[in-house]
């Protein structure tokens, strides 16, 4: 039996992250609106309207069709988020091209993609939006349509380097906090998602411990109840085997019947035992081969109709394990669940390696509906219909798989 560790929870790329984005590009629309209008009517500059008005329009034509499309349910992947900042970094780096490149204030927004990408979404996309920014702010120290002041500006500071100087200080002041925001505000998120992961980890355990705690109390008060009734039967099974001693076939019967009543007295005792044991702590190193063998014989006496094909990998070094009560049992849930689903052979396969012990209990059933494959392994969630089952098997198995 082998469970994957817990993975940290991605905080990446939600509906709610891509609302927010939204709600960024409608400031910076309506702060270009604002800012053209500005310089047109100050006489600043010279604005390639056409350019500008365009790119506008098309960072505002996105903006709703992402609306519109977060009406719909489909999830948010990391993909398609880092799309949209990608689509940002463009957008802005046309409209600084036209309007005077490095030198207009408003490059430093490239940060801000940047940031939502470190916070959000995994590294390797936070490098490629830091790639794309470095290498448009670094072309556009050279390359750029000038505005009509900056210009003027730059032709009357031609004889002193201090606007150069100026111009390449912002390149580097922003390089540099490109590469730490890159760098340490992924590691901070990465490591708020971890956080987070072992949160929602915790609470999953503790409410899976207080409903296996209600479970236990049931089985406990269900396991006393049951000795009445076992006792019942015992003293009917003595009466009838008296009266019917010369009917074979039926005193056969009888005698599988006065079988399976002392396998549920076993059972009970070993449940009061399983929980003193428990209590103690006590556990016990066994080869997992013999383990298995044994914990087949002891089910085969349950389930006498089942066939099963048995495995065992033939490695030199042999596998170990501390063990418990409470783990044959989750084997034995699992093989019942195999049982009840297929009346054909199962297949069973024990194999281990220096890591894990695997244990594939595999039928030939017809396999979980799709309107509960997401429950599985919940409690009272089970498969095989009403009055069947009581949906407990695999969680008990799940949760005893996990406390190991």
């Amino acid at each position: 039996m082998r469970t994957p560790a817990h993975q940290p929870l991605s905080l990446a790329a939600s509906a709610t992250n891509l609302r927010w984005l939204l709600s960024i590009r409608l400031i910076v629309v309506v702060g270009l609106l604002i800012a053209m209008a500005y310089v047109e009517l100050n006489n600043k500059s010279t604005l390639h309207y056409p350019i500008h008005l365009g790119a506008i329009f098309i960072y505002a034509i996105l903006t709703l069709a992402t609306a519109l499309r977060l009406r719909k349910k489909w999830p948010v992947t990391d993909v398609e988020y880092f799309a949209q900042l990608m689509f940002d970094v463009i957008i802005v780096s046309v409209l600084l091209y036209f309007s005077g490149g490095a030198s207009n204030p408003f490059v430093s927004y490239y940060l801000v993609p940047l940031t939502i990408s470190a916070a959000i979404l995994p590294w390797r996309y936070t490098w490629m939006i830091a790639g794309l920014s470095i290498t448009a702010y670094s072309l556009m120290l050279f390359y750029f349509q000038p505005l009509g002041a900056m210009d003027e500006h730059a032709q009357h500071s031609a004889s002193n380097t201090s606007f150069n100087q100026h111009v390449l200080g912002m390149w580097f002041n922003f390089s540099l906090s490109a590469g730490l925001i890159t760098y340490f505000v992924v590691k901070m998120a990465s490591s708020l998602r971890q956080q987070e992961a072992r949160l929602v980890c915790r609470r999953e355990d503790e409410l899976r411990d207080e409903q296996i705690l209600a479970v236990a109390t049931l089985a406990a008060g269900t396991a006393h109840e049951l000795g009445t009734p076992l006792s019942t039967i015992t003293v009917l099974i003595d009466e009838m085997e008296q009266d019917y001693q010369e009917q074979g076939p039926l005193k056969d019967d009888l005698l599988l019947l006065r079988q399976q009543v002392a396998s549920c007295r076993e059972i009970l005792r070993g449940l009061v035992n399983t929980a003193e044991t428990h209590s103690a702590a006590q556990r016990k190193t066994v080869a997992v081969d013999d383990y298995l063998k044994h914990i087949l014989e002891h089910w085969q006496v349950l389930r006498p109709s089942v066939c099963f094909e048995l495995t065992v990998a033939s490695h030199t070094a042999m596998a170990t394990l501390d063990v418990d009560a409470t783990l044959e049992q989750a084997i034995a849930n699992l093989l019942n669940n195999a049982a009840d689903a297929s009346t054909q052979a199962l297949l069973i396969n024990l194999d281990w390696n220096q890591q894990f012990i695997t244990l594939s209990i595999r039928d030939h059933g017809p396999g979980v509906p799709l309107d509960i494959g997401h429950h599985i392994g919940k409690p009272f969630v089970t498969a095989k219909g009403k009055g069947l089952g009581l949906g407990l098997g695999l969680f008990l198995s799940h949760a005893t798989v996990a406390r190991y």
